[in-house]
């Protein structure tokens, strides 16, 4: 794919459009607070919680708002899509509730409850070892090969721009932010927070957060251009992305502030604040930006700070051993 230019790029308008498009099918997830830990910040925390989303996550925004553009024929024909999980079941999900058959490619490692969700939506899962095998090479040729749409899990104007949804919703909700952290794989979620920041509260600095093992975009933010990395090894199976999108990247470097990166260990630190002082099951990926935060606590006493809770898909034997360690 060539190099978008400006005027191919989503604007804010997009996301007004898309959510205008997914109101009464994606729910309007809520903003909690947390008195522990503005008082351990001294700042005002606003978390919106993503992971009370449908399916789990906050996938399911902007692969509605793909999915509904669908013309006659791509409805008839199908989708296909690839994912370690979250934006699978958004997908198979979407397409339940349109009628469109759905083909889903995931790694054999994907959490198992991703997996048996996808199936469980509808979805016909195609898998390959994401480690020795390039799914966007095999779901490109399925797509040629079956007539289907292709659509990906956040390099697409129609994904990010419903992604920033959430984060138009969260503004709206609390009034301007003075900063908001937002986790990175691929960079939807981001760039669609990023459109719908600038417009809603243009002087929030705006933060993406990767795992440590994988901090490609932090690489291709500093760069200027986008860096392709082995997938890493991290717990935050969300992130294990190998670069950002053309579309994706091109929002960032414009519209974002800095990339944090944090270490798995963090990761486990905030899943069991989730868990314990506010009785919420948040995945791994789902705790980058929270782990950012809390890193940068000098900066941001006296601020009002957003953090997107991504989703709260995690396998629980997993989840009960993380906590455990």
């Amino acid at each position: 794919m060539s190099k978008p230019t400006p005027s191919d790029l989503p604007t804010y308008d997009d996301v007004v459009a898309a959510a205008g498009r997914i109101a009464g099918l994606a729910h309007k997830t809520p903003v909690r607070t947390s008195r522990t830990i503005d008082t351990e910040m001294e700042a005002q925390l606003f978390f919106k919680c993503e992971n009370f989303q449908r399916m789990g996550a906050f996938k399911f925004r902007g692969a509605m708002n793909a999915l509904s553009q669908f013309d006659t024929r791509q409805r008839a024909a199908g989708v296909i899509a690839f994912s370690s999980g979250n934006h699978a079941q958004a997908v198979a999900l979407s397409a339940r509730f349109l009628g469109i058959p759905a083909t889903i490619v995931m790694p054999l490692d994907a959490p198992a409850a991703k997996v048996e969700a996808t199936r469980g939506y509808g979805g016909n899962v195609v898998t390959y070892d994401r480690y020795t095998e390039d799914r966007e090479e095999i779901s490109t040729r399925l797509a040629r090969e079956q007539g289907l749409t292709l659509i990906p899990p956040y390099d697409h104007p129609h994904v990010l721009a419903g992604q920033g949804t959430a984060v138009k919703e969260l503004i709206e909700e609390t009034g301007p932010l003075d900063a908001l952290f937002v986790c990175l794989g691929g960079g939807g979620l981001l760039s669609g927070s990023a459109l719908a920041a600038r417009a809603l509260s243009p002087d929030c600095k705006i933060y993406g957060v990767e795992p440590e093992a994988g901090n490609d975009g932090q690489q291709s933010f500093r760069s200027g251009s986008i860096v392709h990395i082995d997938t890493p090894k991290t717990i935050a199976d969300g992130a294990q992305t190998q670069h950002l999108g053309q579309y994706t990247f091109e929002i960032i470097k414009r519209d974002v502030d800095d990339i944090d990166t944090v270490s798995d260990a963090q990761l486990i630190e905030s899943m069991r604040f989730f868990a314990e002082r506010m009785k919420m099951v948040v995945e791994p990926t789902g705790c980058l930006a929270f782990a950012a935060a809390r890193a940068r606590k000098e900066e941001l006493k006296g601020k009002r700070v957003g953090i997107v809770v991504s989703g709260g898909n995690v396998d629980l034997a997993k989840f009960a051993g993380f906590l455990a360690s």
